[in-house]
C-alpha cells in the first residue's frame, strides 16, 4: 500500500477514508473548532491533509494515519501570533536524566500522546478554511473554522500545548 497523492485517490480507498473520518471526528469531539462566518478584516489560514502509514513489527501495516495540518507558514507575525515556542531538550540533559534514573534505580517510562497539539487551548483568534473534501453538510460553504484548540502547523501550537501540559501537571502535584 502507498500514500495517495490526491484527495480523490484517498477518498476512493475505504481504509484511507476511514482514517480521515477518524481525524475529523477526533477534532470535532475535542472542540477544536467552531464553524462561523469570517469576520471582516480577519486573516484566514489554509489547511491540508497529511497522510502516513504506521508500520509495525515484521513490516506489517499497523494503521493508516490522516492528519489535518494548518498552513501556519502563511501566518503573519503580530496578526496571527506574537510569540513562538519550541520545546527542545538538549542531548546532554537527556543523557544526564537517563544516567540519574539508572543510578537511583528509578523506573523510566515513555509517554506518547496521540494528537498532542489539539489538546492545547488557543488564546489568539485564528480562522482556518474547512478541511478539503470535508465541508459541513447542510451549511454554507462560506463558513470557516474558528480555532479554539491548536493544530499541527500553527506557530503557537507548541506553546499552547506546553501551557496546557504545565497546568494539568501543576494541578496534580
Amino acid at each position: 500500500m502507498s500514500i495517495p497523492k490526491t484527495i480523490s485517490g484517498t477518498l476512493a480507498h475505504p481504509s484511507w477514508r476511514q482514517a480521515m473520518l477518524h481525524e475529523i471526528s477526533a477534532l470535532q469531539n475535542s472542540g477544536t473548532w467552531k464553524l462561523v462566518l469570517l469576520p471582516s478584516r480577519k486573516f484566514i489560514l489554509g489547511c491540508r491533509w497529511i497522510f502516513a502509514i504506521n508500520v509495525g513489527p515484521n513490516d506489517i501495516i499497523d494503521r493508516l494515519k490522516a492528519r489535518i495540518v494548518a498552513k501556519g507558514y502563511t501566518q503573519i507575525f503580530s496578526l496571527g501570533h506574537c510569540v513562538t515556542f519550541s520545546l527542545v531538550a538538549k542531548m546532554s540533559f537527556v543523557c544526564l536524566f537517563i544516567a540519574m534514573t539508572t543510578l537511583q534505580k528509578w523506573s523510566l517510562y515513555q509517554l506518547d500522546v496521540k494528537n498532542v497539539f489539539p489538546n492545547g487551548d488557543l488564546e489568539e483568534e485564528i480562522y482556518m478554511k474547512q478541511p478539503p473534501s470535508f465541508f459541513a453538510q447542510g451549511e454554507s460553504s462560506e463558513l470557516v473554522c474558528r480555532l479554539h484548540k491548536s493544530l499541527y502547523g500553527l506557530k503557537q501550537s507548541p506553546r499552547a500545548w506546553i501551557e496546557k501540559f504545565n497546568s494539568v501537571f501543576n494541578n496534580l502535584v
